[in-house]
């Protein structure tokens, strides 16, 4: 399996992700919607760093579930329920400096919406990857 990512020089630079992710791969991981939801189905935080902390550790999961690591995420979408950027940014800043890192250095968006689909969920994120 083969996963490039590049930054057209006629685009603007990111911080830290990548504008196009190529991949030749012979199976790909479709992730559902990762909540912030404990492995009982409860909310696991009422605020935004313990909910992003929970979905990261269900993503990690998930991935491991099937075979898969952070370096093989190959695109993220990122929701935030926030029209503030700081706290944007705090969530993209979390998930960088936590071990599903790799995964925000390819294809990503994030999104700030006005909800989701649990009531007091705050983040979620759906993670595609190449194997």
């Amino acid at each position: 399996m083969t996963i490039e990512r590049s930054n057209p020089a006629a685009l603007h630079p990111t911080p830290g992700y990548h504008h196009v992710t190529t991949v030749e791969a012979s199976r790909l991981v479709f992730l559902a919607g990762q909540c912030p939801l404990d492995p009982a189905g409860d909310l696991a935080a009422e605020d935004l760093e313990g909910q992003t902390a929970q979905v990261i550790s269900n993503i990690l999961t998930a991935l491991e579930s099937a075979g898969a690591t952070p370096e093989d995420v190959v695109r993220t979408v990122i929701y935030v329920v926030s029209q503030n950027r700081e706290e944007l940014a705090a969530v993209w800043t979390q998930l960088n400096a936590s071990p599903l890192a790799p995964a925000f250095t390819t294809a990503s968006t994030l999104l700030g919406v006005a909800q989701l689909g649990f009531p007091g969920q705050f983040v979620e994120i759906d993670v595609t990857a190449a194997l």
